[in-house]
Parts: structure tokens; sequence; C-alpha cells
């Protein structure tokens, strides 16, 4: 019988691998936030990053209000036994509040969002009330206060609406206007420039020739980094060359606050890349204990930050969303910047090597 002899690989003994957390603190904690920012309508705010905190001019609400249809009344005529009988003395619309005090003995008609009239200070839900003609019947189970939004209670006057570094999506975009603010300060558009690398990549549309690929993460790049909502600079294919990658780099460290690659950060031997980095700036790291993906470049082209990424595919996508976006969203001022871990149950085996 021949015994089996196992071939180790680099990832399985080389102490040099960073964890994925290890990667992307490293990451994260290399990058500064981009300076300067701008004024922009609320709707053109859509995905940006506030710069300062909104202050609220006015209360949310603006004034104490039905939460409910029903009727509103003193909580001193509320029965603490049996039933008891109030006279409907007018109504309260939302813009079109009651003209009057609620006395004692009395309540009016009142719609969601109505102001509550003066005298008043409880809902009863119109489910939970019995009337006949302008009498209504109240039971027991009712509390002060209740069914009442007070002014104030969701924000208050002078105080912060948003704080910096929120990401603006609808909901606050909503608020904004709902706060009569027509203009906030955003942080500028992060600039990213990108590239992928290889002489077996070609132009979507062009034939192929024997050996060569089209190259799809130029695409899948442009879809991700347009959805984070940054400025693009997209620089093509570079071939396998050193002098054209190195030119490449220059380039796109002269233009851009970030420098994104694919394809060029292994090992083989028309991988520059890495090379080409030790020359006009710096590597922190180059290895990462992950698959797909393992071969993950991160330093620095001149003042611009880079992100080498791997050739493949599904590792493009896998490292971009594991650590260039936390990194690029850090860049941007950005609060919320780590990724959503979410545990689900996995339908086949995976196997994995040590390390």
């Amino acid at each position: 019988m021949s015994k089996t002899t196992t071939v180790k690989t680099d990832c399985d003994t080389d102490t040099g691998w960073l964890s994925v957390e290890q990667a992307r603190a490293r990451m994260c904690d290399s990058v500064n936030i981009i300076d300067g920012f701008e004024r922009v309508a609320i709707r053109d705010a859509l995905n940006r990053i506030l710069a300062d905190d909104v202050i609220s001019p006015i209360n949310v609400p603006p004034y104490d209000n039905s939460a409910m249809d029903g009727y509103a009344l003193r909580a001193a005529d509320l029965p603490t036994s049996g039933e008891t009988t109030l006279d409907v003395s007018g109504a309260s619309f939302a813009g079109t509040p009651f003209d009057g005090e609620v006395k004692t003995g009395k309540t009016i008609r009142i719609m969601t969002g109505a102001q509550m009239p003066v005298g008043a200070d409880t809902v009863i839900m119109q489910e939970q009330v019995q009337r006949d003609g302008d009498v209504i019947t109240i039971s027991t189970g009712h509390k002060q206060g209740q069914n009442v939004r007070y002014i104030g209670e969701d924000i208050q006057q002078g105080g912060p609406a948003l704080t910096a570094g929120k990401k603006i999506g609808p909901a606050e975009i909503g608020l904004l206007a709902s706060l009569g603010i027509p203009e906030v300060t955003v942080k500028r558009k992060l600039r990213v420039a990108f590239f992928s690398t290889g002489d077996e990549l070609r132009a979507v549309g062009e034939p192929l020739e024997e050996g060569q690929i089209y190259d799809s993460n130029r695409y899948t790049l442009f879809g991700m980094l347009t959805q984070l909502g940054v400025e693009l600079i997209d620089m093509g294919v570079i071939p396998d060359d050193r002098a054209q990658i190195e030119n490449a780099f220059s380039s796109a460290a002269a233009l851009a606050d970030a420098v994104i690659t694919s394809g060029g950060v292994s090992v083989g031997e028309a991988d520059y890349v890495k090379d080409i980095l030790d020359k006009l700036g710096e590597i922190n790291f180059w290895k990462i204990s992950m698959k797909p993906g393992k071969p993950l470049a991160f330093g620095k082209v001149n003042e611009a930050v880079f992100i080498g990424l791997p050739g493949n595919p599904v590792s493009v996508m896998a490292t971009f969303y594991q650590f260039a976006l936390p990194a690029l969203r850090r860049m941007m001022g950005q609060d919320d910047i780590e990724p959503v871990v979410v545990k689900v149950p996995c339908k086949s085996m995976l196997k994995k090597r040590p390390g």
C-alpha cells in the first residue's frame, strides 16, 4: 500500500496571513475622513453623508395632538366605575382645530393628527364609545393622557434631528422636509479611480481570441461603487506591462482619494502591482485568511488609499463588501460602516483547509 503525502500550501503554514477581522480593522483604522463639504437641496442629498448636525427649528409634533380618531375630554370626567355620559360640543380636524375650551362634562369629536383643544388631556378611541346623537357613553378602563402625542415628543426644537456622519436615505429626506429644512451640508463625494489588469481581458463587445475573457470585474465595481454614491473615475483595462501599470497608478493617485484594482495582486510572474506599490507608495498587507479572496492588497499610492482586489469575479465581490466597503464608508465620514452579519443555514457542506 502506498503512503499518501499531503503537500501544504503557504496558506497552511504562513503565520503572516491576517484574519478577516484583523484586515478590516487595519484598513478602517488606517484611512482618514476626506475634507470638503457642500450645500445641497434635500432632494439631491440622497445617499450623501451629513457633514454637520441638523438642528430642528421646530418641535415635532408641533403641538399636542390626537393619535387616534375618537373623542377628546378631561381625564377628570373619566368614570371610576360603571358608565358616564358626555355632551359632544364640537369637533377638531387636522388643520382646523376646535376654537374653544372643553368644559367639564363635555367632549369634542377629534381626528388623528388634530390639535388637542384647551382643557382636554385624554382621547377615547371611537370604537370604545357609544354615541347617540350629541351624547356619548364611555365605561371604565381608560387613563389620563392616553392616545395623545405631546409637543416635542419626537424631536425638540433646538435639539439634533440628525447627526453628522448619518447617511441620508428616503426616510431622512422626509424627516428634513417635515422640519421645513430645504438644504443640508454634506461631505463632498469620495473620488474613486478603478481599473482592471491583465493581458487576457477584453472590453465587452470586442471579439474574443484564444485565451481571452471579457472584463466583468470593472462592471461589477462600477455597480458597487455607484450604489455607494462616490465619484467614479473608470480607467479601463491596463495590460500586464510594468510601465503601463506604474503610469496608471500615478495618474489614478493624482485624481482620486482611493484607487481600486482587480487582478495582479497574487504571486504570478506577471503580477507587478506589489512591486510597483513598493516603489510608488507602501503596502500595509496583501494576504488574508479568507477564501475566496486571499490575495487582497492594501496600502497607499502617494497620498491615495490603495485597495487591490483579486482577479476572480466572486473574490472581487466578496472582498469589496467585506473590506473595501467599510474602509470607503469611513473615508466618506459615515458613522455606520460595518457590514451586516446574518447567520443562515447552509444547504451543503463547505470544505476548507486549516488557516
